[in-house]
């Protein structure tokens, strides 16, 4: 199951608090980053995701461009988390 958030949904709710985890590198998240997110690797949620997320609450993920948060979004909610794609990813916010 694919669950996404438009850019302007997003922005609806984006307040201090909100579970937004931005899966690019480091470096990219130094570079410019949504607000209120966090920077936690791709590999690190893939294979660690019991360190980062609580599967009673709801996460916003997002990447450079919406593909490679996607496809760890489809995993994490066929192993039980609550995570939503950000269609289009940083990218698309700037």
């Amino acid at each position: 199951m694919n669950r996404s958030i438009s850019i302007n949904d997003l922005k609806k709710i984006l307040q201090p608090g909100i579970n937004l985890i931005d899966i690019r590198s480091a470096t990219s998240y130094q570079l410019g980053n949504i607000p209120y997110s966090i920077n936690i690797s791709k590999n690190e949620l893939m294979f660690n995701p019991e360190k980062y997320l609580n599967k009673n609450k709801v996460y916003y993920i997002y990447c450079s461009k919406g593909l490679q948060s996607r496809t760890l979004v489809n995993y994490l909610n066929n192993i039980g988390y609550h995570t939503y794609n950000v269609i289009g990813g940083y990218a698309n916010y700037r």
